[in-house]
């Protein structure tokens, strides 16, 4: 992705290979998208591969702009302030991060005392609640920066509502009113807006350190390379996202995140961006960090990784759940949760008379 003219040179064989890997890391649009716009075609053979995913991509999208005009006018009669955050703002501001993206659940944000008004409206207007069990929605509403998702009763789309962007848990403490603050409007709509760039980058950045599964790792380090290039003429920009990191208390994460997206997909702005963080923060990002998700990261054709692949992302995930809880909170919570799935019984099948 980083060469695309690379792409002439590739046997039959190669090609195989490319189009499983890019497959496996959830990048195979991306890789169309990248293909297409520098004028690059495949063989034949993969070509299908990669016009099946760009048009996959294009009908979530079209998704995505639907779904969104729904949630808009279910909720245009609070008044309350909704951003829409990650994939859909990608999509609803045309983001070159959104070009051959796959997208899942619809993020919203909205103010923590208005949660219960946009829960009502949305369940009044054909969504669900997922997790019904009182511990899960205890667990959710008590410590969580979101509630528990709803899903469509017939279109079957998932809307996760936020009130910030890490759990109340968390070691870090971002300021959603800021995001309320700087967020842009978008035409057509009634209350629906985006983050801004300096925002909408460091939520990327937080998520890349506290979520902890790596199977989207690279394509989301993707995400913020693009969001990063459409910055690539500003030169303040670099210091208004250490600012925006700063006020959400994220410059230890949004450093490691970009040293990995420099890493990974270098770029001017993304080392003069890295380097502004880290002279807020005082140090450069863990190389030790750093060399534990070289580890994790681990792309193939076949989707497996090595041993040491395996222990890296066992940390990895280790170490998101320690930054969203406390230790004593993180081991009730996992010990309950062992609980229950060994003490609940699946539910029985009557039996054919």
């Amino acid at each position: 992705m980083l060469r695309p003219e690379g792409a002439r040179s590739l046997s039959e064989a190669d090609w195989t290979d490319v189009v499983a890997t890019a497959r496996n890391a959830n990048l195979l649009g991306k890789l169309a998208t990248t293909l297409e716009q520098a004028g690059e075609a495949a063989p034949a053979a993969p070509q299908r591969h990669l016009t099946g995913a760009l048009m996959l991509s294009a009908r979530q999208r079209q998704s995505v702009v639907w779904e969104a005009h729904q949630i808009d006018a279910a909720l245009a009669p609070l008044g309350h302030p909704v951003v829409l955050l990650k994939g859909a703002a990608y999509a609803m501001s045309d983001h070159a991060a959104a070009g051959g993206r796959l997208f899942g659940d619809i993020d919203l944000l909205v103010p923590r005392e208005a949660i219960g008004d946009v829960e009502h409206r949305l369940m009044g207007n054909g969504w669900t609640p997922i997790k019904t069990d009182a511990y899960d929605q205890r667990y959710y509403r008590q410590w969580m920066h979101e509630i528990p998702p709803l899903v469509h009763a017939q279109r079957g789309t998932v809307v996760d509502i936020h009130h910030t962007i890490l759990p109340l848990t968390a070691k870090h403490r971002p300021d959603p009113g800021r995001i309320f603050r700087h967020a842009r409007a978008i035409a057509g709509f009634d209350r629906l807006m985006t983050p801004a760039p300096e925002d909408l980058i460091v939520h990327s950045l937080c998520h890349l350190a506290h979520e902890g599964e790596v199977n989207n790792l690279l394509r989301d380090l993707h995400d913020v390379a693009c969001l990063l290039d459409e910055h690539a003429t500003d030169p303040d920009f670099p210091a208004r996202l250490a600012d925006a990191a700063a006020d959400h208390d994220l410059l230890d994460p949004c450093a490691l995140g970009l040293a990995l997206v420099a890493r990974y997909f270098d770029r001017a702005l993304m080392r003069q961006a890295a380097t502004s963080l880290s002279a807020r923060l005082g140090r450069p990002a863990s190389t030790a960090l750093i060399a534990l998700y070289d580890d994790a990261l681990q792309p193939s054709p076949t989707g497996h990784c090595t041993a040491t692949g395996h222990l890296a992302r066992a940390r990895i995930y280790l170490r998101s759940h320690r930054l969203r809880m406390p230790l004593a909170m993180l081991l009730r919570h996992l010990s309950r949760k062992a609980w229950m799935r060994m003490t609940t019984r699946p539910k029985s099948v009557p039996q054919e008379g």
